[in-house]
């Protein structure tokens, strides 16, 4: 921390010779070893306290400028060591600058009265009309946005939550913003009532106005050319650039917004992306992706969401205005012009076609095909189970997981299966059961909820269900037999016993974290109560509840398997055991298999569509013949067939390992 002294006369003197004026040099203080030559045509009033100018800046294409302060007014601000601020339009008021930021033609740059830089404004997400305020704050998380989104009939929780942020908001405020170290502000226009966390770079933004960026070493912000942002958060290692327009928004951490995309009363959660569209009042979790022009996203909750071109909803098609709202669960894709008429549910992993008129809910139905023939949606239950987009997108997303912050606000659970969607899976095959029972086997078609499920897809997608099913609590079997030490059968029933308090019953997606209801219910009911009465200790307990998933996971699994196989794991038999393994094998080499498959058609159109020379139907079929070994040798392809005989080789060593307990 600098020690601050009175200006010695000569170096009055100095300045004033520097054409440099206050309009009181006794209210300017400067660091210990202040250098008055690098202070030119500079204006003070106010309180002012200014480093030491030590530091030459390397400027790409070999520019190099020395630190200091050269043609800006400054009202009230400190300047740490080290800086470079100069060509300021207007000026500089109720600023701490941190040390070796560079400011450079920049419009203005003020704090006028008190703010809270961003941190509580409202936010009307889901229902433009209101309804489902979030409040927003520098550290939300999906996970709390969602309570206070989606919890609107608990009123104590709602109103538990409103004075937990409004509270932290308070405790930001300041007449004083917040520029922070080694920050680069360039080319800039209006910035007003923003707080500026450490290492950023904003380079020629249009206007930023009462906002956090909540930059910093580990994960930096960057704001780009012509970006206009109002009432707003970002979050660490967010990119918003060429031409991004938001107003009351949250950008979440590693998010990125880009060529010209707009949003209005959104909020993105981590590893979002948003690029020529536009988003309204939607909630979205993390990893949702939208690159298209004229694709909207509006008054929708989605997570892990891939929206084709064109993709739209509607919210406003009644005489009470935009009332409606919808939700696409995680992991749900949407085709090119696809259509969906709020209010409207579709289920987790589901892709949609076409124009949905009717209002469809799958939310019983995932991995479902939602296709448009007619004005009639057809369902194909389970069909996106086989299909290779999906096994690659559950890959994908905690590779391309771009949060380098130590502390990750958003708390993501990737699994592709889980309690949530195997328990969806068992409501299905009911569904469907049921509907072969009531309809007859004999049925060509079946109705579902103003949607239409042929016969042959429903039979295929019980198919598909059962083997998911059986794979999922295969898996879960599998891994605690070979976490087992027991030398014993009965030491490993004894060690099936579930150690998790919750777990057993249903399961919920709360924007990317997979929990069981009734810790979450535990959580609700403690902060109704005040047991939990700061965000500070809310996120706490979300972590903790997100840590406990694989022990809570296996609590639901032991139950489930007892509801699906019939099986009480605590007085199992041996045989039982080798039963489910073996269901288990097969289940999972019957789902690789369909994906391999998959995977090869993808190849055999890749063959008709290659780049040949003249004679191009002797090139097409040479590249025809030689697609099988392109396939084969495609890294995806041959992780298949390694998980293929990694499970294999497993099913055996369980097996033995069951042969060889003692009774």
């Amino acid at each position: 921390m600098n020690l601050y002294r009175k200006l010695r006369p000569e170096e009055i003197a100095t300045l004033e010779s520097n054409m440099c004026s206050a309009a009181d040099w006794d209210l300017v203080e400067v660091a210990e070893d202040f250098d008055p030559r690098h202070v030119r045509y500079a204006r003070f009033s106010g309180s002012i306290r200014i480093g030491s100018f030590k530091r030459i800046f390397d400027l790409p294409g070999g520019m190099r400028k020395h630190s200091g302060i050269y043609y800006a007014t400054l009202h009230n601000v400190t300047v740490g060591d080290d800086c470079c601020i100069e060509n300021v339009k207007n000026y500089i008021a109720n600023y701490e600058i941190g040390s070796g930021t560079f400011i450079e033609n920049v419009d203005i740059l003020l704090t006028d009265g008190p703010s809270v830089f961003g941190n509580g404004t409202e936010v009307s997400v889901l229902n433009e009309t209101g309804g489902h305020e979030v409040l927003i704050y520098d550290r939300l998380s999906a996970q709390i946005a969602y309570l206070m989104a989606m919890y609107r009939d608990r009123p104590e929780l709602i109103s538990a939550l409103n004075d937990m942020i409004r509270c932290y908001a308070d405790s930001r405020a300041s007449r004083t913003g917040y520029v922070g170290r080694d920050v680069v502000i360039a080319d800039a226009g209006y910035i007003k009532n923003v707080w500026i966390g450490d290492c950023c770079k904003i380079e020629g933004a249009s206007r930023l106005k009462n906002g956090t960026i909540a930059s910093n070493r580990e994960a930096p912000v960057h704001v780009g050319v012509g970006v206009i942002g109002d009432d707003f958060i970002m979050e660490s290692g967010a990119r918003v650039e060429d031409g991004v327009t938001f107003s009351r928004c949250l950008i979440g951490q590693a998010c990125r917004l880009g060529h010209g995309y707009s949003a209005t009363d959104s909020l993105f959660f981590s590893n979002c992306q948003g690029e020529n569209g536009e988003a309204c009042s939607i909630f979205a979790g993390p990893y949702t992706v939208t690159h298209h022009k004229s694709t909207l996203l509006i008054a929708g909750m989605f997570s892990f969401l891939n929206a084709g071109s064109g993709s739209n909803q509607s919210n406003h098609m009644y005489k009470l205005g935009p009332v409606h709202q919808g939700i696409m669960e995680r992991g749900a894709k949407t085709a090119s012009d696809s259509y969906i008429l709020w209010p409207a549910r579709v289920g987790a992993f589901s892709l949609v076609m076409g124009r949905h008129v009717s209002h469809p809910d799958t939310s019983d139905l995932p991995f479902s095909y939602l296709i448009e023939k007619q004005n009639t949606t057809y369902i194909m239950p389970g069909a996106n189970l086989k299909s290779v987009g999906t096994i690659r997108d559950a890959r994908k997303w905690p590779l391309r997981d771009g949060r380098s912050d130590h502390d990750l606000l958003d708390c993501i659970n990737f699994n592709l299966l889980s309690p949530y969607t195997i328990r969806k899976m068992m409501n299905a095959s009911q569904i469907l059961n049921d509907l072969l029972r009531v309809s007859g086997d004999s049925a060509l078609t079946y109705s579902y909820r103003d949607a239409i499920i042929k016969a042959s897809s429903l039979r295929k997608g019980l198919q598909y269900y059962s083997w998911a099913i059986d794979k999922f609590l295969g898996n879960s079997l599998v891994t605690r037999i070979m976490e087992s030490k027991a030398s014993t059968f009965a030491e490993l029933l004894q060690y099936f016993l579930p150690e998790s308090t919750y777990g057993e019953g249903k399961w919920v997606d709360m924007a990317g974290m997979i929990a069981p209801e009734d810790a979450v219910s535990v959580l609700i009911s403690d902060i109704e109560s005040g047991a939990v009465n700061n965000v500070h200790d809310l996120h706490a307990r979300f972590k903790e509840i997100h840590a406990d998933y694989y022990r809570c996971e296996w609590k639901w699994a032991f139950a489930a398997i007892k509801e699906y196989f019939g099986v009480d794991l605590q007085t199992a038999t041996r045989q039982e055991l080798e039963t489910m393994v073996e269901r288990w094998r097969e289940s999972v080499l019957a789902l690789d298999r369909m994906i391999y498959e998959d995977a090869r058609k993808e190849f055999r159109l890749k063959s008709m569509t290659v780049f040949v020379k003249d004679d191009a139907s002797d090139g097409i079929r040479n590249e025809g013949q030689h697609a099988d070994d392109f396939f084969e040798a495609d890294p995806f392809v041959r992780s298949v067939k390694e998980h293929m005989k990694v499970k294999s080789d497993l099913a055996v060593q369980v097996l033995a390992k069951l042969s060889a307990l003692k009774e």
